[in-house]
C-alpha cells in the first residue's frame, strides 16, 4: 500500500494530534511504501507473425500496458513482435530481475496454444510442422516459475486465447492413432500461492482480438489497473467488464491465491473523523467468500456456482458467480440435443478395465481408482460407488469407428484431502475426458481442473 499523503484536520489541537497518530500508525502497519518496493514487469505483444495469421492489436496492447505499469512504479521490460532468440533473451533478463523484486508481472498479447495440457507462447518467426517445433515456443510453466522468485506478489496475464491456425499442422503430424490433446484456447493454470493468474477468456475457449486499438481484455485491464483498489478487486472488475462488453460471451479465467491485501496504487488520502464510541465488531459475512469461491471453481458445476451465489450474494465474488451461471445456462440452451445412441461402433463391445490416475495438485493428494466399464453397440458406461453414496463416479459416452471420442464424467467427491480446495465429501463435480480407443486398449486425459490420465484395457 502506498504511504498516506495527507490527512483531514479535525477542529481542535487534540483532534490534530489524534489524527496524526492514526496516520502514522496506518503507515507503520501498511505494506512497504511504493518508493521502497521493487516492481518489475515483462510486457510482450506479438502480432507480425511470419507463418500464420497476423494480429493487429498486440503491439498496441503492449505499448499501452507498458506505459500504464510504468506509471504504477514498475520497471518494464518491453518487447514487440519478438523473434525466438529475442523472446528467450528477454525472458531470461526478466527472470533475473524477478529474483530481486517484491512484485513481478508478466503480460502477453499474441498467439498461443495448448498441447497435451501444456501452454505455449509463440514468437513471430516460429513454425509448427511437428511436435519438435514446440521447442521454438515459450512454455508458460517456465514463466510461472520465473514469477515465483518475486518476494510478495506475482501476476500472470495472458491475453492470448485466439485460435492458432498452426495447431492444425500439429494435429495432422500427430496422426489419428496418438492420444494427444490439442484443444482450443489455453489449458487452465492454477495460481500458486501468492499469485494471480488472469486469462482473457475461460480455459478451452477463444477470445476476440477486438476492432479498436486494443483487445477487449486489454481495454478493461487499462481501465482498472491504475485504480486505488485492492489487487484482487481490480482483476475481478476487469473480468466483469470483459464479460459485459462481450455480451456475456467472453468470461476471463481468473485464479487468485493471495493472502492479505495488495495495492498497486493505494489510497492517497484518509479522513480522520472525530472519535465516536465503538460498537462491538460484527462477524464479517464475507470472511469465507474467497475460500468458498475457490471450491466452487474447482468443482466447476452449475450447482456449485448457484450454491456460492446463494451463500455470498453480497460479497466480492457474487458477480463472477452470476457470470458463470449465465454462461453455463447459455451453453446448455444452445447445445444440440443429445443424439440417439446409435452412432457408436460395435467393434469395441465388451467389458473393459478402467484405471483413473490423478497426480497430486497443490494440496490435493494423488490417487488411483480402478473401475469396470461395459460397451454395448459402441455405448460406453463405467461406474464406481463408494460407501453411503459418497465418492461416486460415472463415465459415459460413445465410441465411433475410429475410436476417438470425448467421454463425460460426473460424481461426488470422497475424502477432502484428495480434492482441489479440500471440498467436503459428497460434493458434486463433473469433467470430460478426451480418449482414443484401439481394438483392445485405450488411453484418455481429463480436460478440466487437475491433471488425470485414464487407461482402458479390454478383457
Amino acid at each position: 500500500m502506498r504511504a498516506l499523503s495527507r490527512f483531514h484536520l479535525s477542529g481542535s489541537l487534540a483532534g490534530f494530534f489524534h489524527g496524526l497518530l492514526l496516520a502514522l500508525l496506518a503507515c507503520w502497519l501498511s505494506i512497504a511504501p511504493a518508493a521502497a518496493e521493487t516492481r518489475v514487469a515483462l510486457v510482450i505483444g506479438n502480432g507480425a507473425y511470419v507463418s500464420t495469421a497476423q494480429l493487429p492489436n498486440p503491439s498496441h496492447d503492449a505499448e499501452d500496458v507498458a506505459a500504464s505499469l510504468k506509471r504504477s512504479g514498475f520497471e518494464v521490460f518491453q518487447g514487440i513482435d519478438l523473434r525466438q532468440a529475442d523472446m528467450q533473451d528477454l525472458t531470461i533478463r526478466f527472470a533475473r530481475a524477478a529474483s530481486r523484486a517484491d512484485v513481478a508481472m508478466f503480460y502477453y498479447s499474441g498467439h498461443a496454444m495448448q498441447y497435451n495440457g501444456v501452454n505455449y507462447l509463440m514468437p513471430v518467426d516460429a513454425v509448427l510442422t511437428d511436435e519438435a517445433d514446440l521447442k521454438r515456443f515459450v512454455r508458460v510453466d517456465d514463466i510461472v516459475n520465473d514469477l515465483q522468485q518475486a518476494k510478495n506478489l506475482r501476476i500472470l496475464v495472458l491475453d492470448s486465447c485466439r485460435d492458432n491456425p498452426l495447431a492444425e499442422n500439429l494435429k495432422r503430424s500427430a496422426g489419428s492413432t496418438r492420444a494427444v490433446s490439442i484443444g482450443r484456447g489455453l489449458s487452465k493454470v492454477e495460481a500458486p500461492r501468492g499469485t494471480i493468474v488472469s486469462f482473457s477468456t475461460q480455459s478451452g475457449q477463444t477470445a476476440a482480438d477486438g476492432n479498436g486499438r486494443n483487445s477487449p481484455y486489454t481495454t478493461a485491464f487499462l481501465k482498472h489497473i491504475e485504480e486505488p483498489q485492492e489487487i484482487g478487486d481490480v482483476f475481478r472488475d476487469i473480468s466483469s467488464d470483459v464479460y459485459d462488453a462481450s455480451g456475456k460471451t467472453q468470461l476471463p479465467e481468473l485464479s487468485l491465491s493471495i493472502i492479505g491485501k495488495f495495492y498497486l496504487n493505494g489510497p492517497v488520502s484518509v479522513t480522520v473523523a472525530p472519535t465516536a464510541p465503538q460498537a462491538a465488531p460484527r462477524a464479517d459475512p464475507c470472511a469465507s467468500a474467497e475460500a468458498h469461491w475457490k471450491a466452487a471453481e474447482s468443482i466447476g458445476t452449475l450447482g456449485g456456482f448457484e450454491d456460492d451465489l446463494a451463500r455470498f450474494s453480497t460479497c466480492n465474488f457474487a458477480g463472477l458467480a452470476r457470470a458463470r451461471i449465465d454462461s453455463m445456462k447459455q451453453k446448455t440452451a444452445l447445445a444440440p440435443a443429445t443424439p440417439p445412441r446409435t452412432n457408436g461402433s460395435p467393434d469395441y463391445d465388451g467389458t473393459w478395465d478402467v484405471t483413473l490416475n490423478c497426480q497430486p495438485s497443490g494440496k490435493a493428494q494423488g490417487f488411483t481408482r480402478p473401475m469396470t466399464a461395459t460397451v454395448a453397440n459402441g455405448v460406453f458406461h463405467a461406474e464406481a460407488q463408494g460407501p453411503s453414496g459418497v465418492n461416486r463416479l460415472e463415465i459415459d459416452g460413445q465410441i465411433p469407428a475410429d475410436g476417438k471420442t470425448t467421454l463425460s464424467a460426473r460424481g461426488t467427491t470422497g475424502g477432502s484431502g484428495y480434492t482441489l480446495g479440500n471440498v467436503p465429501p459428497g460434493t458434486p463435480y463433473a469433467f470430460t475426458v478426451d480418449a482414443q480407443f484401439e481394438r483392445t486398449r485405450g488411453s484418455g486425459k481429463r480436460n478440466e481442473a487437475r491433471p488425470c490420465s485414464l487407461v482402458f484395457v479390454k478383457r
